[in-house]
């Protein structure tokens, strides 16, 4: 994935109701139930099955780090999906998401105007039009420059036009982004 669309994940991660498992034998039994077999655990994982069957049995109780790290992740990636996708409606409905990035902005403006990119560092919340925009294209699977694309264009309109009372013609270059969170 990208910066843009990791960010996304993290941001629905963040508004779990429970945590997730914290032994290793309850993330792997997690991940057994949601790929129904131990086979397909071990694919995803990159372990032989007979280990996987191993801490479902609780045979193994410390994975290594790198093996432990991983079914973290796949665990997070999967743990509460409906509150996940709730809270993805609400933002691109109601709400709408604040993004937190450090990139450089670069114009095309008008002659005569300073169109110069730099680093900047801006918080803004954008509306629910936009956060619609951008979640809906994630689950079309739009790739990072598309997500990227859209997050330019929704600071472009609010931060720098100032939803239309300001600049008219300006175009915002989104580029050399150093981070970018997302919140909902």
């Amino acid at each position: 994935m990208g910066i843009v669309a990791d960010s996304l994940d993290r941001a629905g991660q963040a508004h779990s109701t429970r945590p997730i498992p914290k032994s290793a034998g309850a993330q792997m039994r997690y991940l057994v139930r949601q790929e129904k077999s131990t086979k397909a655990v071990a694919a995803l994982l990159g372990i032989s099955q007979r280990t996987v069957e191993r801490y479902v049995k609780d045979q193994i109780k410390q994975p290594k780090p790198a093996l432990g790290e991983r079914m973290e992740v796949e665990v997070r990636r999967r743990w509460q999906p409906l509150v996940r996708k709730r809270v993805r409606e609400k933002a691109a409905n109601q709400t709408g998401l604040v993004i937190e990035t450090r990139a450089r902005f670069g114009f095309t403006a008008a002659p005569g105007t300073t169109d110069d990119g730099r680093m900047r560092r801006i918080t803004q919340h954008l509306p629910p039009e936009f956060a619609g925009r951008l979640l809906a294209a994630q689950d079309a699977g739009a790739s990072e420059a598309e997500l990227q694309q859209l997050a330019a264009a929704g600071l472009q309109e609010v931060y720098f036009k100032d939803s239309g009372s300001r600049a008219q013609e300006l175009l915002v270059e989104f580029t050399d982004i150093d981070y970018i969170d997302v919140g909902f």
